[in-house]
């Protein structure tokens, strides 16, 4: 664990849904942190050590702007979880391991039906029962699709339509993934022989942890003409599927970390906390670390790829219908672990950044060239799973993103119980009894599954929306219920 010793944060309201740590607080502070909240939030917030890791972030060599926190901000390895921080390569900014995190392209992705929840509730335990079935999941449950080490540096480099092409999906997926599932520049050489061995029959699983695959039901709409845009109305059934790079990515970052922890002595960088292990961008252990994380990105994508082939494939066998009679196309996927470079202009110059978005989506407004044809006039589909008991939404990203938050939004609810608190306050209870009672049928492949990701365990997703939607960073389009979901 790093080191998180110090005074406590002074932390001034800005607005209604931001809050400042002040430069100043600490000399080696270069910019403020700037932390995305309401007033239950803050208060929520404040129980961890996340608002020192945003502190700490906000010493990085290179950093500008501000070091921002997302609404669902809770304490991570190195940056917060929520965290969002961008450097400039040109003025020695770093790129840090532990601002991507372990599962690196960790994301979600969301396909609409042509179902209505009429359709699907009186089959609903036979339809989770056909996915758990269908697609693997949990801690060492291996895929169904195998590829060898020659495949698997070819999939890591071509990311998505790798996969498409081999039959796991279609071409439209491609066009509707964040980076057409693709960053350029990978590089699979750079990606360890333990991290291939630990990814080489985990392509097309869902893992376990806070990752799951849920059926939902559109249940308001907040903007009509987004709707139609994505495709969703109320009532509409739609398939949200949250998952990363597995072993391979944790792998990936375990190296890097290993392999960056003398270069900060090496060139004088002083760190607040040895978990920011960082390199500067165009340094060759940056370049190295930058390789290999794209390979585990796009390895990621392929994952959610095959994913989304088998969860069309079990709602093809329950209803005798081939999924493309069902109108089970995909709406979106973003990733929320990841960096980029991206062109951003600060203090009045235009500059390539590289923006760390560790427990953050990208939020991309209207017009912007990144966002796919069909979705130009409306913004960037942002997607926000909550906890399988409440809701998830849809928003789209809005103009204030590029100017205040690196075009980022949160990514979720955000936890608020560690998973062993969790399973300590579900004894005596049956967490599959609970949710029945909410109207979700859930099966889990662990122990303690349904425990660990109980509705108690995070903040109220509605909350961390409604910050993200009245800053202007992104805006609500609709809300979806779950009403069946399969975990590790």
């Amino acid at each position: 664990m790093g080191k998180m010793s110090g005074p406590p944060l002074k932390i001034e309201r800005i607005d209604d849904s931001r809050w400042r740590i002040p430069k100043g607080q600490r000399p080696d502070m270069r910019v403020d942190g700037v932390v995305y909240a309401d007033d239950v939030l803050i208060e929520q917030i404040r129980n961890d050590q996340s608002l020192t890791q945003v502190a700490n972030v906000a010493t990085l060599p290179g950093v500008v702007g501000n070091s921002l926190a997302m609404p669902d901000i809770h304490f991570g390895y190195g940056f917060c979880i929520g965290g969002v921080a961008a450097t400039d390569p040109a003025e020695g900014g770093v790129i840090s391991p532990g601002g991507v995190g372990y599962d690196i392209n960790c994301g979600v992705r969301l396909l609409r039906s042509d179902l209505g929840e009429n359709d699907v509730k009186p089959v609903i335990k036979e339809l989770v029962d056909e996915l758990f079935k269908t697609v693997p999941c949990g801690v060492g449950q291996a895929g169904k699709v195998k590829f060898d080490r020659r495949e698997m540096k070819q999939l890591m480099a071509g990311g998505a339509k790798y996969v498409v092409d081999k039959g796991f999906g279609w071409d439209a997926d491609v066009d509707a993934t964040e980076s057409n599932g693709r960053l350029d520049d990978a590089n699979p050489d750079y990606v360890s022989d333990k991290a291939l061995q630990r990814g080489n029959n985990q392509c097309g699983t869902l893992g376990s942890g806070n990752h799951f695959c849920e059926v939902q039901v559109v249940d308001r709409v907040f903007d009509d003409r987004a709707a139609g845009v994505l495709g969703l109305e109320e009532g509409r059934v739609a398939v949200c599927i949250h998952s990363g790079s597995r072993g391979l990515g944790h792998q990936v970052c375990e190296d890097a970390i290993r392999q960056l922890r003398n270069v900060p002595d090496k060139l004088n960088i002083k760190l607040p906390d040895r978990q920011l292990v960082c390199a500067p961008v165009h340094s060759k252990e940056g370049q190295h670390y930058l390789g290999a994380m794209r390979s585990a990105a796009n390895f990621a994508w392929c994952n959610r790829q095959i994913l989304t082939h088998l969860a069309r494939k079990a709602f093809a066998a329950v209803f005798d219908r081939p999924a493309e009679r069902l109108g089970m196309a995909l709406i979106y996927d973003v990733a929320h672990n990841i960096a980029k470079i991206e062109p951003y202009e600060v203090e009045g110059r235009p500059r390539q950044l590289c923006v760390h978005r560790k427990g953050a989506t990208r939020a991309f407004p209207p017009e912007h060239p990144e966002v796919p044809q069909r979705y130009r006039k409306i913004g960037q589909p942002v997607l926000i799973p909550g906890d399988m008991g409440r809701c998830s939404y849809v928003l789209v990203g809005q103009p204030r993103s590029m100017t205040d938050t690196f075009g980022s939004a949160c990514h979720g609810a955000g936890r608020q119980m560690s998973r062993t608190a969790a399973i300590k306050s579900a004894r005596g209870r049956s967490i599959h009894k609970e949710l029945l009672s909410r109207g979700v049928y859930a099966r889990a492949r662990g122990r303690h599954g349904l425990e660990e990701e109980q509705p108690d365990a995070y903040k109220d997703v509605n909350n961390v929306v409604d910050v993200v939607d009245k800053a202007g960073i992104a805006k609500k389009v609709c809300r979806l219920r779950p009403i069946g979901v399969i975990k590790g």
